[in-house]
């Protein structure tokens, strides 16, 4: 993510309308990232979870838009205080804001700006929401989006990409979210699946997901609207850093989806379409906080790291025993970690920054500040989701019933089905034309 510069040369640019313009369809793009992840995600259950899946991702465009407004947009890039949150009061509500005002030291006006950081907000707990598939009350999802992104996303989005964050004063590079976007939400996702526990019939009964043509629809709508997530994240178009990270997260999320693939193969004998779709991902998640300062040769190298430990890590929770349901914690806090670290091997010095990683003679020091951020994000976001996972189930309770989770979140919290197949059967004109059949023949099959 370009920095939050808090003063402004003698020479202070003027708006630009191809920037701005930029930015908007970039924003535009981004938002698309959640309806993406809401068709991804839903098509991955069984059918009788499909909408509550689907409301989980959707309930995060109300609720943190909201917030946003009202104060998130303050605490995450407003005036630093104590390199842990900002605060700047004519950003509460937006009403301090004038319409031509640019973000400091840049093309864009401060709204552009907003509403851009406003789409990640978004997604970011609708992330968490595919770890806690079939068994979580929409209510308390709600509440709990609402408290994770004030206290656990605006802090660390500060702390990562606010001008006086500490992370961000230490050198830690992430151009798009590896750490406050992916290893947040999926630390927060082992937090809270810890708190909850397993759904009714984990490592027993069949969930496999429903509907694989909507999961593919999914992933290729998050694969497109990530070029806006990545490539948008320079805030312009000016010196060509945008048009790297653009190449590189098409070439990482290829090789990314390869290595799965190969992995599916010798592992299974088999490539699966979810592996092509969960591959994509892993390759766009690790890219994130990379392709800003990696060459495309670089970014193949991390796609395919990132997609080979992926495909080994989403096997872990039957072996430690964590139910994620849609393995977010397998792919976005795997996937998240290796793109974040992979930064200190990779980084070339030549494209965001002049940061150079181990592989082009910048020793550890990169390395390790990498380390340090994956770390601080990690342990922050998994100790207080647990923390707020508990006192919301103290409060309100977060699961549903045993038998309400047997019998079909769907129709529980939402009074809905995904399919409704009472219309499927033949018309009148079918009936009268098509043959009887014999009478044994029926009886026999309501026998049967």
């Amino acid at each position: 993510m370009a920095p939050a510069i808090t003063t402004l040369a003698a020479d202070a640019p003027e708006l630009s309308a191809a920037n701005t313009g930029f930015m908007l369809i970039c924003s535009a793009l981004v938002m698309l990232m959640t309806p993406a992840l809401a068709f991804f995600y839903g098509g991955m259950v069984r059918v009788k979870s499909t909408l509550n899946m689907l409301m989980m991702s959707f309930i995060s465009l109300g609720i943190v838009t909201i917030l946003w407004v009202l104060y998130g947009f303050s605490v995450a890039f407003g005036t630093d205080s104590g390199s842990l949150i900002g605060w700047s009061s004519e950003y509460v509500g937006l009403s301090g804001i004038g319409i031509t005002e640019l973000w400091p030291g840049y093309t864009i006006p401060v709204y552009v700006f907003a509403v851009f950081q406003l789409m990640f907000a978004i997604i970011t707990p609708a992330l968490i929401s595919g770890a806690l598939a079939d068994r979580v009350k929409f209510t308390a999802w709600a509440l709990f989006i609402a408290l994770w992104a004030t206290v656990v996303y605006f802090p660390v989005a500060h702390w990562v990409w606010g001008s006086g964050g500490w992370l961000f004063e230490m050198g830690v590079i992430d151009f798009a979210g590896g750490t406050a976007v992916h290893i947040n939400a999926g630390a927060a996702a082992l937090g809270v699946i810890l708190v909850i526990g397993k759904r009714v019939g984990f490592k027993k009964d069949p969930m496999r997901p429903h509907s694989l043509p909507l999961v593919m629809l999914g992933a290729g709508l998050l694969w497109f609207g990530w070029f806006g997530f990545n490539a948008g994240s320079w805030l312009g178009n000016d010196d060509g850093v945008g048009a790297v990270m653009f190449v590189n997260t098409q070439v990482a999320t290829a090789a990314a989806m390869l290595a799965w693939l190969a992995y599916e193969k010798i592992r299974h004998g088999a490539f699966t379409t979810l592996g092509a779709a969960s591959g994509a991902v892993a390759g766009l998640v690790a890219i994130t906080p990379a392709g800003g300062s990696c060459s495309p040769l670089g970014a193949i190298a991390i796609g395919a790291i990132a997609g080979l430990l992926c495909a080994m890590a989403v096997g872990l929770k039957y072996k430690f025993g964590y139910d994620d349901s849609l393995d977010v914690v397998g792919v976005h806090l795997v996937g998240g970690i290796a793109g974040s670290l992979l930064v200190g091997f990779f980084a070339t010095g030549g494209v965001q920054s002049e940061a150079k990683g181990l592989f082009y003679g910048g020793g550890l020091e990169q390395l390790g500040k990498q380390a340090i951020g994956v770390v601080a994000v990690l342990a922050y976001s998994l100790i207080v989701s647990a923390v707020l996972a508990f006192l919301v189930d103290k409060a309100i309770g977060m699961r549903v019933s045993e038998d309400d989770e047997i019998s079909g979140i769907d129709q529980v919290e939402h009074a809905e089905t995904a399919y409704d197949f009472s219309g499927a059967g033949g018309g009148a004109s079918s009936r009268t034309t098509a043959a009887p059949a014999p009478v044994a023949q029926e009886t026999k099959k309501v026998d049967a």
